[in-house]
């Protein structure tokens, strides 16, 4: 298992959340050739939107459905938690930033996780803390978080979504905590050693009365490339090296608590039951396709295109609605400080200040340089499945594969049983992600409107 020592600087933790954007838009971007057609399940849509929720929303991140038709929603980008009627007309507000409930959602991202029963718990990184939330919304007691230092794992997202067990165990993704080296000369820093970062990660399994952890699975993930150099003035370069569409594999939790890791090169899923016996299940049927040099070249320049945009849209999205954080970010440089806005995303802020650089002391400053992208060789020859955080177990017993099929009509849904065999193949409409299951089939999805966000239901035919 992973060290749980010192955290990670922020800028690795922010460099690999951009990775994970990266990787998002490499998956479907480029055209390439179509593999030979395998026998599959057909391609069928999912059935007719049969509620579409009113109340604005910035992100329908979660969704816990309750008796009734009910769900709880997690709007994570808002940080708030709504508590919507059968027929999304109607949402009480259960946790948010303001003094209505107060202040149950704190200024950090939290996750929203499915408890014992119809209860679930509301994670605070902040406070450290779980919220135990009953079947009616409502905030009956506070748990401490079993682990302080993995509480962000807690929260969901690319790295998977956290559960229980069949033995009551919180399972999750470990949280990566890279050592770093600063060396330090006579005359200031003599330069500073970037960590190995890992192509692997693990899912514990924590007992939340003893504390005790236990490692259930190791699972690969992509490889991200730093490496930092400095000059004769102490400025530090980073070159962030990554590839648009590496091999991984990915995790969730069936609706029994067995762990279900799908391994993406060979896409197959193993499972692995709570007393930790590991079954394998059939390697799955899929139209692969296979990417030429020139569909891998057309993949690079696209993703580079799109992180430009979303670079240059957020940097000036920032600018306009703090002007006087533009102008403190001036003044720090020329004091020694420098905040540096990433590339990559266009959200990975690093600031770094201090005596070095000569007898006196000087700034010590940190430059970014544009993102590499790794030669069209070092690219898979196909098109991986899936990325980080595309799979997800449903109320029935099923494991829900968002693929990088993406069309026009709509993104690919691969629907696995338990014993790791294809069921289904199911066309979710586009502009949608699924955010969450309730039983018989019951579909709840995220779906951008414009400037905010609506909640919808539908049903698998």
């Amino acid at each position: 298992m992973q060290s749980h020592g010192t955290f990670a600087r922020p800028f690795i933790l922010e460099a690999m959340n951009a990775m994970h954007r990266i990787v998002a838009i490499g998956l479907i971007a480029g055209a390439s050739a179509a593999g030979a057609q395998q026998q599959l399940p057909p391609l069928r849509p999912l059935g007719p939107v049969l509620a579409t929720s009113t109340e604005p929303m910035s992100s329908v991140a979660q969704v816990r459905a309750l008796p009734g038709g009910r769900v709880l929603v997690h709007d994570l980008t808002g940080r708030r938690v709504l508590l919507f009627d059968s027929t999304f007309a109607h949402a009480t507000v259960v946790a948010d930033t303001t003094g209505a409930t107060g202040n149950a959602y704190g200024s950090r991202l939290g996750g929203l996780i499915a408890y014992r029963g119809d209860s679930s718990l509301f994670v605070d990184p902040q406070s450290l803390s779980m919220l135990v939330i009953d079947p009616n919304g409502k905030i009956v007691r506070t748990m401490a978080a079993p682990l302080p230092n993995e509480v962000n794992a807690l929260i969901g997202g690319q790295n998977g979504t956290p559960g229980f067990d069949a033995q009551g165990r919180l399972v999750y993704r470990a949280q990566f905590r890279p050592m770093f080296d600063r060396r330090v000369g006579p005359g200031g820093p003599a330069g500073f050693q970037m960590p190995q970062l890992p192509e692997s990660s693990y899912v514990v399994r924590v007992d939340l009365k003893t504390r005790k952890v236990d490692t259930a699975s190791t699972f690969r993930i992509p490889k991200i490339n730093l490496n930092v150099t400095n000059d004769d003035n102490g400025r530090f370069t980073v070159t962030t090296t990554v590839n648009p569409i590496p091999w991984t594999d990915d995790w969730a939790l069936l609706s029994d608590g067995t762990l279900a890791v799908v391994r993406g090169q060979d896409y197959r899923v193993d499972f692995v039951s709570a007393d930790g016996k590991v079954t394998s299940g059939p390697k799955i049927p899929y139209d692969w396709q296979r990417l030429t040099d020139e569909d891998k070249a057309r993949i690079i320049d696209s993703t580079k295109t799109a992180m430009e945009k979303i670079r240059d849209a957020q940097m000036a999205a920032n600018a306009a609605a703090n002007p006087e954080a533009a102008k403190a970010d001036s003044a720090s440089k020329a004091g020694g400080r420098q905040r540096v806005q990433a590339e990559g995303g266009g959200n990975m802020q690093i600031t770094i200040g201090g005596r070095g650089g000569g007898p006196g002391g000087g700034p010590i400053g940190f430059t970014l340089p544009p993102l590499q992208f790794v030669t069209p060789n070092e690219m898979p020859d196909y098109r991986p499945v899936f990325r980080q955080g595309s799979a997800r177990g449903d109320d029935d017993g099923n494991l829900w594969i968002r693929t990088s099929n993406v069309t026009a009509a709509g993104t690919e849904y691969d629907v696995i049983s338990n014993k790791g065999e294809l069921k289904d193949r199911v066309l979710v409409p586009p502009g949608r992600v699924i955010a969450g299951f309730g039983p018989g089939g019951m579909v709840y999805m995220g779906v951008v409107d414009g400037m905010t966000t609506k909640l919808e239901r539908a049903k698998i035919k």
